[in-house]
């Protein structure tokens, strides 16, 4: 499988002290809990990419890399998307400033080609017992979190 076929998205594991962000899309609840992310622009380097998507949805800008926890490859089909295939990057950042517990924020520009603005419902649950499923196996690193302190 040839990586320049391939989309590149990242995602991003906010933490603030025990607790991940994640979100909810208020108006297509059938998407699921997710945590922030996106689509890697030509030539943008990954961690670029992962800190410009976290902002852009969450509206938080004292956001800080943390690690890379690593990548996952996945078929699009599985998510009954068109074919081709997708690699996932999984980010660990961290809040340096305050947050509310929860907010709604607005993607202006979407990636899909949904028509603009998409609201999202931002919240706070604790690591890890709170964690809900997350959708499209987003949660696929959540573990490899334990080894780096905030």
């Amino acid at each position: 499988m040839l990586t320049l076929c391939m989309k590149q998205k990242v995602l991003a594991y906010i933490i603030q002290d025990d607790r991940l962000l994640v979100f909810r899309h208020t108006q297509f609840p059938e998407a699921g809990i997710q945590v922030p992310g996106g689509t890697v622009e030509q030539g943008e380097a990954l961690d670029q990419a992962v800190l410009r998507e976290a902002a852009e949805e969450t509206g938080l800008e004292s956001l800080r890399l943390v690690a890379y926890l690593g990548s996952q490859d996945y078929d699009l089909a599985e998510f009954g998307l068109d074919s081709g295939w997708m690699r996932r990057h999984f980010y660990h950042l961290a809040l340096g400033g305050e947050a509310p517990e929860t907010w709604l924020s607005y993607e202006w520009k979407p990636s899909d080609g949904s028509p603009a603005p998409i609201e999202f419902e931002f919240f706070w649950v604790r690591l890890p017992d709170e964690v809900p499923e997350l959708a499209g196996d987003q949660g696929a690193m959540l573990k490899s979190l334990s080894n780096f302190p905030v």
